[in-house]
């Protein structure tokens, strides 16, 4: 079965200890290889008082030294989606840590294909969701979209306020995507999009990744992640709903879908649509915004 999960946690949990490798836990690199699977690999540089530059470093030289042991494919360019073994694109999750839109030539040549502009922190680029004073993007913010676009680099919506979600869809000339969130409808919280946001989403031609955060979903089960998938489905269309599980930055699971394997059930409860929404869709923005 292939799949794309567009953010699991595991340079941070494996920091804080815990075994990605071996671990029978929600992912790791032994749960893994069940699939053909592509996995947007956070690098979250989050201290207790604040984004650390030296933690940024210190994950991603974690993933390439997992990928120095054959462990996993750093997505460098297209082609490397159709390689065998488990893939990882590298993704930022939060631009705090950064000095100016330039940065973004560097994280480029270190194959960081995917930018969120915020963690639940405001910074200098955008607010967040839970931004006190939601001011959107700000000019050095409208730098990173545009340079994002021009050097093929994916923009990541997670954890952005309202406006700064209008203002990136305004600014961008390529598709967004919002990696693990849910629907504002179903379950009101500052991680979940309303309708405006899911439409302007589907206007660019984007994807949302449904995520398994139990506290997002209108009830904290399988059926619950089902329920936000066919809303966006049914309501938006299929071509535009995907998975972020979250997985590994997630203190507990929704009751039936505890790791990755879990995936096969899901698999069954959206049957027809299953294609589309574990790897499709998101491989068509891929394909769209990633430069070889």
């Amino acid at each position: 079965m292939r799949i794309i999960d567009l953010h699991e946690d595991f340079a941070y949990s494996d920091q804080i200890g815990i075994d990605v490798i071996n671990g029978d836990i929600q992912s790791s690199i032994k749960l893994l290889k069940e699939f053909d699977a592509t996995i947007f690999a956070s690098i979250f540089p989050h201290a207790s008082k604040g984004f650390s530059l030296e933690l940024l470093l210190d994950q991603i030289k974690f993933y390439y030294d997992l990928e120095r042991k054959g462990y996993v494919r750093i997505v460098r360019n297209i082609d490397d989606f159709n390689k065998p073994g488990i893939k990882f694109l590298l993704s930022l999750e939060g631009l705090d840590s950064l000095r100016s839109y330039e940065d973004l030539y560097v994280l480029k040549e270190l194959h960081i294909n995917n930018i969120g502009l915020t963690w639940n922190y405001d910074n200098k680029f955008a607010s967040s969701c839970f931004s006190k004073k939601d001011y959107g993007l700000t000019g050095e913010g409208e730098e990173v979209v545009k340079l994002a676009n021009e050097l093929g680099i994916l923009i990541d919506l997670a954890h952005a306020g309202k406006r700064t979600l209008i203002d990136v869809v305004s600014t961008s000339k390529k598709p967004v995507i919002v990696s693990h969130t849910n629907v504002k409808k179903l379950k009101d919280h500052n991680r979940n999009l309303d309708d405006e946001e899911i439409e302007l989403i589907v206007k660019t031609r984007g994807v949302i990744g449904i995520t398994a955060i139990p506290y997002t979903l209108k009830e904290p089960t399988i059926q619950g992640i089902v329920e936000s998938i066919r809303y966006i489905g049914e309501s938006y269309g299929w071509e535009y709903v995907a998975l972020g599980t979250d997985f590994l930055g997630i203190k507990e699971t929704p009751k039936g879908f505890e790791n990755i394997l879990s995936i096969k059930e899901l698999a069954k409860a959206i049957e027809g649509h299953e294609e589309e929404v574990l790897w499709k869709n998101a491989y068509r923005v891929i394909m769209e915004v990633i430069r070889s």
